[in-house]
This record gives structure tokens, C-alpha cells and sequence, in this order.
């Protein structure tokens, strides 16, 4: 049997696993709307994306960013079920994985109990666990304490484990944590700004990512010149 290339890998959660982009996006533009009677374009809301929630909106509104926070939340766990996407491909390669002896996680800036649902949503709740949400730590990607914690609670080196993610925070924090950043592109994260943060490689379909995590092949797979 095909022996992965590393023991445990972590997971991005919003982009990676799931397609929560839409999602996200709508939550961002009702907010503004409800709260500040302002309507914000896509590319604005999927700059976001990635970061902790009420951090990035009190960094956008100090004096109504809590409002804003509750207001998303709120239409955000409403409208999951409707909005949320199942990115084709994932749970075969989380499937895969397990039978190959990974020990899969979930490292996200969600609070846990959006994030399981998130996971509920796309069918893949039995499929990983979370091992890392937004209130275990006070710093947030890209800063790379929420890595160092999960890894802390599985009682192993960061070295010895690896992180994928679609957004830039993702990889910048896997690499202040010692442990190498694989990128995907069919989240919210660009190409360009994605390979300028030097990811170990950069994949654009789940089969590449599947096939590099399993055995190492196409080890130049999406990686930047």
C-alpha cells in the first residue's frame, strides 16, 4: 500500500475542503448592506477571506465591526446549507489519505462550531477532525501559532508535518511554523501571489494534490520557476 508522503497533514478549511467561497462572499456583502447600507463588491469580500472574521471587520470598522460580526454570523449559519459547495474529488482524497495511515486535521481560522458545520455541509465530517479553530489561540494566520498549537495537541514536531491551503495566510504561516506549505488554486487565493509566498508547490486540481500527498509523484506539480 501507497505510504504517505507525510504523516499528518493539516487542512485549510474555507477554499480547500470546501467550497464556502460564495458563501462567504454573500455573508461579507448582506453585512455591509444591513449594517452600513454599503454594497461591497466580490473581489473586495474574498480579500478577506482567510483572515479572522471580527479582526478583519473591526480593522474595516472600529466603531461598527461588532455589528458587523453578529450580522454575518448570524445570515451565515442561516444560509450554509443553501450556499456551501462540495469541491468534486476531496472526500475520495480524504478517503485515500486514511486508508494510507494519514492522520488528517483541520487548521482554520472558523470558530469550531462553524467549522464542523462547514464540514457537515460538504459530507466530510467523518472524514477529518478540527484541530485547530479561532479561539485556541490569540494569534491567527499568518502568524503561525494556530499550526504550533495543533501540533502541540497531537504531541508532534511541526517539522514532521505538512499544510495546505488556497490563500496566502495559509502558506506564510506554515513556513513561520517550520513545516512545508502546499497551495491550491481553486480556492480564493490567486496563482501569482500564491507562488510568491514560495510554496513547496502549487496544485490545480484535487487528483495532483492527491497523488503528491500519497506518494511524492509530480513533485514539480503547479510549482513556480
Amino acid at each position: 500500500m501507497t505510504a504517505p508522503r507525510w504523516q499528518t497533514i493539516f487542512f485549510d478549511l474555507d477554499g480547500t475542503l470546501a467550497n464556502t467561497i460564495p458563501l462567504i462572499v454573500a455573508s461579507y456583502q448582506h453585512a455591509f448592506r444591513e449594517v452600513r447600507g454599503e454594497e461591497i463588491d466580490e473581489v473586495r469580500a474574498r480579500a478577506w477571506i482567510g483572515r479572522p472574521l471580527l479582526a478583519a471587520l473591526l480593522e474595516e470598522d472600529p466603531e461598527r465591526g461588532h455589528d458587523l460580526d453578529r450580522t454575518y454570523r448570524e445570515w451565515n449559519i442561516a444560509n450554509t446549507a443553501r450556499l456551501i459547495e462540495r469541491y468534486a474529488g476531496v472526500p475520495e482524497m480524504l478517503e485515500s489519505l486514511t486508508s494510507a495511515g494519514a492522520s488528517l486535521h483541520v487548521v482554520t481560522s472558523k470558530r469550531r462550531d462553524t467549522a464542523r458545520l462547514a464540514l457537515a455541509g460538504v459530507g466530510i465530517d467523518h472524514l477529518i477532525d478540527v484541530a485547530g479553530a479561532l479561539e485556541d489561540t490569540t494569534r491567527h494566520k499568518p502568524d503561525p501559532e494556530p499550526l504550533l498549537e495543533a501540533s502541540r495537541r497531537l504531541g508532534i514536531d511541526p517539522s514532521t508535518a505538512v499544510y495546505v491551503g488556497d490563500a496566502t495566510v495559509d502558506i506564510l504561516a506554515a513556513r513561520a511554523a517550520g513545516m512545508p506549505g502546499l497551495a491550491v488554486t481553486w480556492g480564493a487565493g490567486e496563482r501569482a501571489a500564491l507562488e510568491a509566498t514560495l510554496p513547496e508547490a502549487v496544485f490545480d486540481t484535487v487528483d495532483e494534490l492527491t497523488a503528491y500527498l500519497l506518494d511524492g509523484t509530480d513533485v514539480t506539480a503547479g510549482a513556480p520557476e
